[in-house]
């Protein structure tokens, strides 16, 4: 392995219990963000994991990592059969949600004796559950998220469009150490270094699957679009925590000048779903039961038109997230998973009113031996820029 550091072992162990659990003998991995979390970095190669024995890391670029008995330096993937008997291999998971079908025809070549299976599952299964290492990462990321929040009040100028908004904020965002990548899972998934929605920008339905949409532009249609920031208007910041490997996710809410009093009534009862449905929530908890409860919570405040969207209302209200900001698992009503010590879950309840914007916070929680504890604890409150640039 290229890390010594006991975490990555332990990554690699609890990937080894799933392929025995699956009756599978050996996973490949080439995707860099699963050779991230695997090996500490990113390399041109792959990863050959067996359900049983030491994993073997084969390197095409760069070639300066030093060689051992598990560290190999190749020209091209059919060495790996140089190091590895791959005739006796009878079943092998490849990454077939993370790669182009003529690569998988290529590694299966590999193998002819094997049965293939989907590694992409047991990757983002193995995630779900973060390893001490991760978790001490995602808590410095969330440190340093929450303090750019905290200067975005001070880049806002009257005047501004929502696009040199964000613009400005993007601009703080790496001076203080983002890493200014967006990694998303699923090859039609794609970002900026977030989203930023004033106005009724915020109800217009995008292709992605994301909470809400934007309009965007052309090349991207997500988030910021151009629209002019005008009294009475509703700004949603939601830009990504990327200040090192791994993501946190905060939304927050600004405003210009006074809102109307039902879009404070609206972001009150985002705040209450935090407070009572998500911040209730421990080991054990079902994560379509968590859907389900703010939907009955919004359908009893007469909320339900507004709730994660209007044009197109996203069915989720929450999600995993660690070196992707969309992993497992899915605060849905279809899901069948239960929250875990050591996840990490991003929960969104958000609104928007038309004429207005969208309103609602995001915070980023760690599932804890005994409930949740609450990552990036930022003001709640929606804040009123006007008075901030005066």
């Amino acid at each position: 392995m290229l890390s010594s550091h006991p975490d990555y072992r332990l990554r690699v162990e609890r990937l080894q219990e799933l392929l025995r659990s699956a009756s599978i003998e050996a996973l490949v991995v080439t995707s860099n963000v699963n050779l991230l979390y695997l090996c500490g970095s990113i390399f041109s190669g792959l990863l050959f994991i067996p359900a049983e024995g030491e994993a073997q890391c084969f390197i095409r670029r760069p070639q300066s990592y030093p060689e051992s008995s598990t560290v190999h330096s190749i020209r091209k993937i059919e060495q790996l059969s140089d190091h590895i008997d791959t005739l006796t291999l009878g079943s092998v998971a490849l990454e077939l949600d993370e790669q182009s079908y003529s690569d998988i025809q290529r590694q299966q070549k590999l193998f002819p004796n094997a049965t293939f299976h989907n590694g992409t599952a047991l990757l983002r299964q193995a995630r779900m559950r973060k390893t001490p290492l991760e978790i001490e990462q995602t808590r410095e990321c969330a440190r340093r998220h929450v303090e750019v929040y905290e200067l975005i009040p001070q880049v806002y100028r009257p005047g501004m469009t929502d696009r040199d908004f964000q613009i400005e904020i993007e601009r703080l965002m790496r001076q203080h150490g983002s890493v200014g990548l967006f990694r998303c899972f699923g090859s039609a998934m794609e970002i900026f270094m977030g989203s930023l929605l004033a106005g009724d920008n915020a109800g217009v339905a995008s292709p992605y699957d994301f909470a809400l949409g934007g309009a965007g532009v052309p090349a991207l249609p997500l988030g910021s679009n151009g629209t002019p920031l005008k009294e009475g208007m509703a700004i949603m910041v939601d830009m990504a925590g990327n200040y090192g490997v791994y993501y946190s996710d905060l939304t927050r809410t600004y405003s210009i000048g006074q809102l109307p009093e039902e879009a404070y009534r609206l972001h009150d009862l985002s705040l209450q779903l935090h407070r009572e449905v998500m911040q209730q929530a421990k080991p054990g908890s079902s994560c379509a039961e968590l859907w389900n409860e703010c939907l009955r919570r919004v359908e009893a405040a007469g909320a339900k038109d507004y709730f994660m969207g209007t044009e197109l209302q996203a069915q989720f209200v929450g999600h995993g997230l660690g070196l992707q900001i969309n992993e497992l698992p899915v605060l849905t009503g279809r899901s069948k998973d239960i929250l875990e010590e050591g996840m990490i879950i991003a929960f969104e309840p958000k609104f928007v009113l038309p004429g207005v914007g969208a309103v609602g916070i995001e915070n980023t929680y760690l599932v804890t031996s005994s409930g949740v504890e609450c990552l990036t604890p930022a003001p709640e409150e929606i804040i009123d820029l006007n008075q901030v640039s005066r």
